[in-house]
């Protein structure tokens, strides 16, 4: 934010849910997941006036994220593959294209993953990715907070 007007902007406020915004390179846009087709879609819309909204997924998508240089919007389909749409910015507006499917991820998708960042694309385009490890794989992690090995008694 610049210069002393620091008032809070409304980027969607409906009935439905909206959520995980992410404020495209140039901070023109604005991709988030809504539910307002009866599913979550990606779309995107102009920021600060929200004048219009552009569905960018097909088949339902979650946790959209935009390339570093702003040509590409990410997102997790349904079956949990990484999607990829190409999008045009022009004077006219927002453009997106056909997604295609990157690879096959184990992100969660649903309610329990709603409000988790389970991947970020790098600047250089290279994916950092949580992926889910078996229970019966799982090594406990003990913690040990406060300890002070010079106050042995």
């Amino acid at each position: 934010m610049t210069g002393e007007d620091r008032k809070p902007i409304v980027v969607a406020n409906t009935k439905f849910e909206e959520r995980q915004g992410q404020f495209s390179p140039d901070g023109r846009w604005v991709a988030y997941e809504t539910n307002e087709s009866g599913r979550y879609e990606i779309v995107v819309q102009p920021f600060p006036n929200a004048t219009s909204k552009v569905q960018v997924s097909t088949n339902g998508g979650v946790q959209p994220r935009w390339r570093a240089d702003g040509k590409e919007l990410y997102f997790i389909a349904p079956d949990r593959k990484l999607m990829a749409a190409p999008v045009t910015i022009s004077s006219s507006g927002f453009e997106p294209g056909k997604p295609v499917a990157l690879f096959q991820t184990q992100i969660m998708v649903g309610p329990a993953a709603a409000y988790r960042a389970q991947y970020t694309v790098s600047r250089d385009g290279r994916f950092l990715i949580n992926q889910l490890v078996e229970e019966s794989n799982v090594t406990p992690i003990t913690l040990i907070l406060n300890w002070n090995p010079d106050q042995r008694k």
